[in-house]
Parts: C-alpha cells; structure tokens; sequence
C-alpha cells in the first residue's frame, strides 16, 4: 500500500533550518519547499513506521510550534494483490 502524507510545518524561526535538516534526514520525510518559518513536507510509510506516527514525531522535534495534515492519499502498489473487506 502507497500511503503519502503532504503536511504543513509551522517553526519557531530560529529552528527553521535545524528542522529541514531533521525532517530531511528522517526516511519517509522529504522536504519540498519553505519560506518564513513554513515548511512544506511530505511523509510516506517506511517498512519500520507508518507515516501517521512519523507525522507525530514531527511534533516532537524542537522548534517545531504546528503540524498540518494538508493532504493524505494513499492506493495499492501494482504488485499488491487487492484487499477485500470480510
């Protein structure tokens, strides 16, 4: 299953840069663009942790003041065989 979160990450603007570093460095976290203190970031699932707790972890990451889910989709990879529900 393909599971990508876009947040929106609000910081302190003293901790802008150290956050994109984190961010950058966690896997699943990529950032895309900021300006100011808003970081624009997406999140996917990773083998070891799914995006919504890593979506939690971002909270707990200093200078971090607000974490807004923007948009969340997510599909079966091609290889996947389709789900039913019992």
């Amino acid at each position: 299953m393909l599971n990508i979160c876009g947040c929106l990450v609000r910081t302190h603007p003293d901790f802008t840069e150290a956050v994109i570093n984190q961010i950058n460095a966690t896997e699943g976290g990529e950032v895309h663009a900021h300006k100011d203190a808003r970081i624009v970031v997406t999140v996917e699932d990773t083998p070891a942790k799914r995006a919504s707790d890593q979506i939690m972890d971002l909270h707990q990451i200093p200078g971090v003041l607000a974490v807004t889910l923007t948009y969340h989709h997510f599909e079966a990879l091609d290889d996947e065989a389709p789900q039913t529900l019992s």
